[in-house]
């Protein structure tokens, strides 16, 4: 009966349109409805904060090299999961994403909770020669990060525009952006008022090049910050809110 009642809906211009506005319209409000409870749907966790100014600029090189292609950022809540990667990812690490991280595809491992993990020295050779450190890595070269230096000149703006999408970033934080961001990356930086404004942000040379800013520099930092916001260890669900 559904059978002959779907042939002369398709024989009925006018209706079928209407059909399919109607089944269109229930799907975008299924998906644009959540959105406007978002606040209230995810709870606050202590320690997720905005990403520094070079983290920030770290994650677009990560977001512009497509590296979510191959490592998603999210945890399943399974024993497999957990045992291998660490805790499982919260939705309220992921809030300030713009966009977010999570990804499906695995051809290499979560990144969820890769910072840290590793040295900054390390984080470098493997992203200038994946197999010189995981011999059976099919990961790229992307050595020439190191050559490339990092322009962000409008980080200040970059922040103000995060801002408009709910990043909490502050007047003072977006003043000081551009000095935060080289701040960061250099050995003899304010790095005292950089964490009082980010806390548990890596600090210091990244890519061996002091007398460089580089693409390089902000990938690792970003890549270093990835899990560590939230203090993990012996915590209990009641804990994990504010």
């Amino acid at each position: 009966m559904f059978y002959r009642l779907h042939g002369r809906l398709e024989q009925k211009v006018l209706a079928l349109v209407v059909g399919i506005l109607v089944t269109v319209s229930i799907g975008g409000l299924v998906e644009i409805v959540p959105l406007f409870t978002i606040e209230s749907t995810i709870e606050r966790v202590q320690g997720v904060r905005p990403y520094t100014p070079l983290e920030l600029m770290g994650r677009n090189v990560y977001v512009r090299e497509g590296c979510y292609s191959c490592h998603s950022q999210m945890i399943r809540p399974f024993r497999d999961e957990v045992e291998r990667y660490g805790h499982y990812s919260l939705a309220a690490e992921s809030m300030y994403d713009h966009p977010f991280q999570w990804g499906s595809k695995r051809t290499g491992p979560d990144l969820a909770r890769v910072g840290g993990k590793y040295s900054n020295e390390w984080q470098v050779a493997h992203l200038v020669d994946p197999q010189s450190v995981v011999p059976e890595s099919v990961m790229p070269r992307f050595s020439f990060l190191l050559e490339h230096d990092l322009h962000a000149g409008d980080i200040a703006d970059h922040l103000r525009a995060n801002r408009a999408v709910g990043v909490p970033y502050t007047d003072e934080q977006i003043e000081r952006a551009a000095v935060d961001l080289t701040a960061q990356a250099d050995s003899e930086g304010d790095h005292e008022t950089l964490l009082a404004s980010y806390p548990k942000a890596a600090v210091g040379d990244f890519d061996g090049q002091p007398d460089r800013l580089t693409e390089m520099d902000a990938l690792v930092a970003y890549l270093q910050i990835l899990g560590r916001m939230v203090d993990f260890t012996a915590i209990t669900a009641d804990d994990l809110k504010q």
